[in-house]
Order: C-alpha cells, then sequence, then structure tokens
C-alpha cells in the first residue's frame, strides 16, 4: 500500500488506526490506518461492497469498530455518540424538511443547538449567500432543482460549522451534466469553507476531480492512498491500475529493462518493485493516452506495433481507436485529440503503428 506524504506543515485531524468492522462472518472494513488531514478533500474510493461507507460511519459514529480507533485532533472519539462528535454526515437521500422553507431548513440545525436568533440568521444568511441561495431562501425543497436541493442539505451541514463534514455518494441521484456541475462546485464550497471534507464514491472520475488524496479501497482493504494524480499515473497494483481510469495490459515475467511476453519480445519498462525476482509473472501497464498513433514506426519511442484500426469510437474532444495487433491477443486502446493532425482521415481499415515510451508505463507484480 503507498501512502502519499503530507505536506510538511500539515495537520491531522482524523486519525483511523487500525479500524476493523465485522457483520457476522464478513469482514467489512480490515485494518484500515489513515490520517485525514486539516483542509483537505478526500475520497473514499472503491466498488460497492468494498467497506467505504461502514468506514464512513465509524467516523461518523453511526458503527462502532470491532478493533482500531477513531482519534479527532489527537484525542480517542471511538466510544463518542454521533450528536457528541463535531462531525456531519450528509446523506444521499438530503434529507430536507419538505414542509420547511429553505432558510428555515438551514437553520433548522442551529435552533436545535439554542443559538440566538440574531447569531443565527447571520450565520444562515452566510450560508446561503456563500452557496448562491439566497434567492431561493423561502422556497420549499418540492421548487427546488436537483442541484438546488444538494446545495441545500450541503449548507444545512456547514452552517453548524462541524469540524470535519462527510459526504455518503452526495452527487449519486443527479444527472451526468448536473454531476460534474457540483462536482466544481463542492471542490469551491470546500476552498472557501476551509474545512475537511470526506466523501464517500464508487466514480473515479468523480474522485479524481474532487479530491485532493484518494483512498482506493478493495475487500476492506487499503490498497493505495495518495494524491489524485499520483493514483492516476502510477497505481501500485494491478487492481488499482484497472479501477482508476482506463489501462492497456501486456501480461509477461519480469525481465532485465521490462517484461518479456510469451512469445518472447521485451517491452522496455521502469523497474518493478525490488522484491520482485527475474522470471517472476507480472504485468505492464500504459495509459491509452501515451500511446502515440503513425502510419509509419516513430523514431525515438520505446516500445512499439504494427496493426490495424478496429473501431473508433468519437466522444467530442477526444478518439477512442481500437488498434488489432497480431501479436497481441487484445486490441490495444489508443486516445488521442479529436484535433490532432490527421485525426479526421482516420478510418477503420487503416495500417498504423502504435509506440510508447518505457517511462509512460508502469511493471505491476501484484
Amino acid at each position: 500500500m503507498n501512502g502519499a506524504a503530507p505536506a510538511a506543515d500539515a495537520r491531522g485531524v482524523i486519525t483511523l488506526d487500525g479500524l476493523t468492522k465485522r457483520f457476522g462472518s464478513l469482514t467489512a472494513v480490515d485494518r484500515v490506518s489513515l490520517e485525514l488531514q486539516e483542509n483537505e478533500f478526500f475520497a473514499l474510493l472503491g466498488p460497492s461492497g468494498c467497506g467505504k461507507t461502514t468506514l464512513l460511519r465509524m467516523i461518523a459514529g453511526f458503527e462502532r469498530p470491532d478493533e482500531g480507533r477513531v482519534l479527532l485532533d489527537g484525542r480517542e472519539i471511538t466510544g463518542l455518540r454521533p450528536n457528541r462528535r463535531p462531525i456531519n454526515l450528509m446523506f444521499q437521500s438530503y434529507a430536507l424538511f419538505p414542509h420547511m422553507s429553505v432558510w428555515s431548513n438551514v437553520a433548522y440545525g442551529l435552533e436545535m443547538e439554542g443559538v440566538g436568533r440574531e447569531e443565527r440568521r447571520r450565520r444562515v444568511g452566510e450560508a446561503l449567500e456563500m452557496a448562491r441561495l439566497s434567492d431561493y431562501a423561502a422556497r420549499k425543497p418540492d421548487q427546488l432543482s436537483g442541484g438546488q436541493r444538494q446545495r441545500v442539505a450541503l449548507v444545512r451541514a456547514l452552517v453548524k460549522r462541524p469540524r470535519v463534514l462527510l459526504l455518503d455518494e452526495p452527487l449519486a441521484a443527479l444527472d451526468r451534466k448536473l454531476r460534474e456541475e457540483m462536482q466544481l462546485e463542492l471542490k469551491r464550497l470546500q476552498t472557501e469553507v476551509g474545512i475537511t471534507f470526506v466523501v464517500v464514491t464508487h466514480d473515479q472520475e468523480e474522485a479524481l476531480v474532487m479530491a485532493d488524496r484518494i483512498a482506493l479501497l478493495d475487500c476492506g482493504r487499503l490498497v493505495q492512498l495518495d494524491r489524485a494524480r499520483t493514483l492516476y499515473e502510477r497505481p501500485a497494483t494491478r487492481f488499482a491500475a484497472e479501477f482508476i481510469g482506463v489501462m492497456n495490459f501486456f501480461e509477461g515475467a519480469v525481465s532485465e529493462g521490462g517484461l518479456r511476453l510469451g512469445d518472447g519480445t521485451l517491452l522496455a519498462g521502469p523497474a518493478p518493485c525490488a522484491e520482485a525476482r527475474s522470471g517472476a509473472p507480472a504485468t505492464l501497464a500504459v495509459r491509452p493516452e501515451r500511446l502515440r498513433l503513425a502510419d509509419r514506426p516513430l523514431d525515438g519511442l520505446d516500445n512499439g506495433f504494427g496493426g490495424e484500426i478496429a473501431a473508433i469510437a468519437y466522444h467530442g474532444q477526444e478518439l477512442n481507436l481500437r488498434v488489432r495487433v497480431p501479436a497481441l491477443a487484445r486490441p490495444l486502446l489508443v486516445r488521442l485529440s479529436s484535433a490532432a493532425e490527421g485525426a479526421e482521415a482516420l478510418a477503420v481499415g487503416d495500417a498504423v503503428w502504435c509506440g510508447w515510451n518505457a517511462v509512460d508505463s508502469r511493471i505491476l507484480t501484484r
């Protein structure tokens, strides 16, 4: 498991120390340890059933770990009830009161805490303005769009000034276009209020767009913890490489200078982990956008194959091409800009050459 080194002046807010949670014979969370930093946007990412929501609920206090500790600013809070923790959890459903106005929904938590009327009015007004909801203060939830309801739920949680805000799949109910808009909105709000956000998501694009750091989970275990770019560019395992984005994979064995394919072809690549022995099974992974496409072999590239375009998919700003290579069992995926020179003239059946540099690939042994 890789860990991203926090900034030198970063301060830990939440520390998870060996958290384990079992439901009968199922271990939902298995000895997870990590630290959440002050004012960071942190994502718990992984497939359904990987333990990310259970982990979030243990941070919030709705689940008690079977082993391990939860610390807030260095003080153990494992046994504290949810309402005694300066942590708010925003649910997928938003749970807005349908009979209340936006203003009343946002003010409700402050009223329950006994915050005075003038202070309550000031804080609610500031919160609505920050979220660009001032013009909707008198509306009921059913008079709002999905994105507006999401922002109301978010502001209702933020107005209480929690130390940490937990968000469980907050954008799952929104359509694609609105979800993309709200990803940027969430990041903006987190930056403005300056508190730690922890979001649970199964959507790797969502995590990459919003999060400063990402914890990738699988089967209850922490697979890799890194900054978003590092996780994408340098996955530590085959699972991480498959789950984050799209990859081309070549199966073979560790060899001096790279990976040896079954037919004896040597693919140049970076050195694998120090523990990898020569001849050990391994996978070379390279992102489709790292492949160069040409009508002839290009000088200066470490690896290359000749092939034929089998399929072209147009995605607006980019083209995804499947290139069938006689020496490989699966077509290569190549991604290039739609505006690239010669891209418009490409057609299924064209003979092409695909190449890449060793530094743009990863050799994975697990």
